[in-house]
């Protein structure tokens, strides 16, 4: 989960971890504001994004007309940036003080499960995208892997402090931040915490920037961060999804899929590329694919205008194909199907699903293996074009 850059500096705040002051504004201003700082102010659009100066999301204002002009241009628009290139409606807007002067530095811890570590990933080079600085200069990226069993201790941050080139007068300050943003990490089931850019100032450090993502498996344990969760800024497809207990992720392709297991379902979106195709999505109904979940399924690839053909491969375990069979003929009959429809079905009790499929009268077409499934799917999503 995902969560605004002024939530992850209240976050911060908590934690001990130096941030800026900033003032939340969600509606148009009427006139002057008053704030705990003074000229000039930075206006940040809240979305879940990186990269929203390029986009427009981050504008300097000198004064506070200025500020009211551009907090009233940005509410309500749409930010287009490198991660979102479709684009993310306004809704929110952080007014901060604008920091001046001091070195920048990128800082950020995640997961690293190949290695069983949580890596902190450092630059002395902050302020751009870390992806320009890895093609351009990878050298200035430093990643230091922290064991789960030996958690971070002030050597390691020393340590980083010192291959950064932080000021001497100022490491044992780095120090007790990177101590505080890996305690943050542990106690609150973090994916990732992005600060860029740090500043150095003469005094110590300021988080100009925030960015915290969270394990989804672990919430359960955290009602006060899911609180923060903003469904105006997520996928309406993955959110429906997840009313179902659907593993769902949207993709840029054509063809849908609608697959029992995420290990299957890697692989189907995998022949498909092979043969061509360009799968629209991720979906594993998983173990369970009663006719509820599998219409609702159905409704959410439909919804995508880009979709020109689903394919629906299952393999049946403990989950017979009989049964799964039966609940794809209600669902087809349920939502309509406007596009053809491929399914490959195999496992238990495979040959009496497939008579149920073929007397069920539909207009489903019948594929034999994973291959032939694959290559259909694709001939259909072409001819649909």
């Amino acid at each position: 989960m995902k969560i605004h850059e002024y939530q992850a500096k209240e976050l911060f705040r908590k934690y001990n971890i130096p941030t800026d002051n900033g003032i939340l504004v969600s509606e148009k201003l009427d006139g002057d504001l008053e704030l705990p700082f003074g000229i000039p102010y930075v206006v940040k659009a809240q979305i879940h994004s990186g990269g929203r100066g390029k986009g427009g999301g981050v504008k300097l204002a000198r004064s506070q007309e200025e500020l009211k002009t551009i907090v009233n241009n940005m509410l309500g628009t749409r930010i287009y940036t490198k991660q979102v290139p479709d684009g993310k409606i306004v809704n929110k807007v952080l007014i901060t003080d604008a920091t001046s002067g001091g070195k920048e530095y990128y800082l950020s811890l995640t997961m690293d499960t190949k290695n069983e570590a949580i890596a902190v990933i450092a630059s002395s080079e902050g302020g751009m995208e870390i992806e320009e600085v890895a093609a351009n200069n990878p050298d200035a990226i430093k990643t230091t892997l922290i064991p789960f069993e030996i958690g971070m201790k002030a050597y390691h941050a020393y340590d980083i402090a010192k291959d950064l080139g932080v000021k001497k007068e100022n490491i044992n300050d780095f120090v007790k931040m990177l101590l505080n943003m890996y305690k943050m990490f542990i106690a609150l089931d973090c994916s990732l915490i992005e600060i860029n850019p740090l500043i150095e100032k003469e005094n110590g450090f300021i988080a100009i920037d925030a960015k915290v993502n969270f394990d989804d498996n672990a919430l359960y344990r955290h009602p006060d961060i899911l609180e923060y969760r903003d469904i105006l800024e997520e996928d309406p497809k993955e959110l429906e999804a997840s009313k179902y207990d659907l593993n769902f992720v949207s993709l840029n392709g054509n063809i849908g899929c609608l697959v029992n297991g995420a290990g299957l379902a890697m692989a189907t979106m995998d022949i498909i590329k092979s043969y061509g195709g360009e799968p629209a999505n991720f979906l594993d109904v998983g173990g369970s694919a009663t006719v509820e979940k599998v219409t609702a399924a159905f409704k959410i690839l439909l919804s995508d205008k880009n979709v020109k053909a689903i394919m629906v491969n299952i393999f049946g375990g403990i989950m017979k194909c009989d049964i799964i069979a039966q609940g794809i003929v209600e669902a087809v009959k349920t939502v309509k199907l406007s596009v053809p429809l491929v399914v490959r079905l195999d496992g238990t009790n495979a040959d009496i699903s497939k008579k149920i499929i073929a007397d069920s009268g539909l207009n489903i077409i019948a594929a034999k293996d994973l291959h032939d499934a694959a290559l259909k799917a694709v001939f259909a999503s072409k001819e649909a074009l």
